[in-house]
């Protein structure tokens, strides 16, 4: 886990042509996407096409990545973060919880920047694996440069979901997607780019990585 300094990030989305600012509070972020070995000592279980314990976990839901950060935090003796009820089609964070949890999107997006103000945090064939390097398939994590903060595959590789809902007026229950991914064009793999999905969805480029809330200081 990598410690993410606190900072704004500014958001934006092509399809309603708006932007916002955010203030991000310090938090903790995997330095790797989730792999397939480590997703298999929570859960039991092995979802991917590709197999590889170092290759990022993939064909992965939204529901199957909050259950996991569940896990994980009891498998360590911490708070869960989510109160899910599948069955309902609802899941609630407890922000006081000391356990994993996705990052929100502009938490991602803060750390993915790492102070960098452009499209990516570096040229994206030292960064990325995407369409025009991956060799149409993905990779071992840790394969690339990582960013100022020592975040590795933050665009490449694999989509990310994030905790937040990317638009419920128009889409409903779609959960935000970052990142880009391997199979993806140049274009796609940028700080900015978001992208939605059903949290149902699963598919062999979108995995996640994990975050933690940084405890308040005490004096």
């Amino acid at each position: 886990m990598v410690a993410v300094p606190p900072g704004r990030v500014t958001l934006s989305d092509r399809r309603t042509r708006s932007s916002w600012q955010t203030e991000v509070a310090s938090f903790r972020m995997s330095a790797f996407p989730v792999t397939q070995s480590w997703y298999a000592q929570v859960t039991g279980q092995r979802p991917s096409s590709a197999r590889g314990d170092r290759l990022p976990v993939e064909n992965v839901s939204w529901w199957d990545a909050v259950r996991f950060c569940n896990a994980l935090s009891r498998r360590e003796g911490l708070t869960p973060a989510y109160d899910l009820r599948a069955d309902a089609g609802t899941a609630e964070w407890n922000t006081s919880a000391d356990g994993y949890r996705l990052p929100t999107e502009a938490e991602w997006e803060h750390a993915c920047r790492a102070g960098t103000t452009g499209p990516r945090y570096g040229r994206l064939d030292e960064v990325a694996w995407y369409r025009d390097n991956a060799g149409g398939r993905i990779h071992p994590v840790g394969g690339k440069r990582p960013n100022a903060w020592g975040l590795y595959d933050v665009l490449g590789n694999v989509w990310d979901w994030c905790w937040d809902v990317y638009d419920a007026e128009v889409y409903g229950a779609y959960r935000v997607l970052r990142g880009g991914g391997w199979a993806d064009e140049h274009w796609s793999c940028r700080a900015s780019v978001r992208r939605r999905s059903h949290p149902t969805f699963r598919i062999d480029d979108v995995g996640f990585r994990v975050a933690r809330s940084t405890p308040p200081h005490r004096p």
